[in-house]
């Protein structure tokens, strides 16, 4: 069985926030980014799977900026096999973000799709 993963690249739960000086959102210059910690959970929970012997491969899918390279390769080190990045400098919004997945599920087949459960740094769940 295949395993599709979602991940998103936020701002680092560690790390306090700071909001721009015209109000439009945080200011993320010079800020660490990581894996969002529901997507992590889901990444574990796809190689437990695996190591189960249920599933045959998990993939780890993350739509963005060239940097979310960086949060596949944590994926790839928890244990996924594979990572697919959707580039796009764009601010994706979340229906556009399960367009794009819907469009990779329907190329890619998997059996399975595992999501986090909301992200962290704009508390979508869509």
């Amino acid at each position: 069985m295949r395993v599709f993963v979602a991940v998103k690249r936020v701002i680092d739960a560690n790390v306090k926030v700071s909001v721009k000086s015209d109000n439009t959102g945080p200011d993320i210059a010079n800020v660490k980014m990581s894996m969002n910690p529901f997507d992590e959970i889901a990444v574990e929970e796809a190689v437990r799977l695996k190591e189960a012997g249920v599933a045959t491969e998990v993939i780890a899918v993350s739509c963005g900026v060239t940097q979310c390279q960086e949060t596949l390769r944590t994926a790839l080190a928890i244990g996924a096999d594979r990572a697919i990045l959707i580039e796009s400098n764009e601010e994706l919004q979340p229906l556009a973000v399960a367009k794009l997945l819907k469009a990779l599920v329907d190329r890619e087949q998997p059996q399975l799709v595992i999501l986090g459960k909301q992200a962290i740094d704009d508390d979508s769940n869509q």
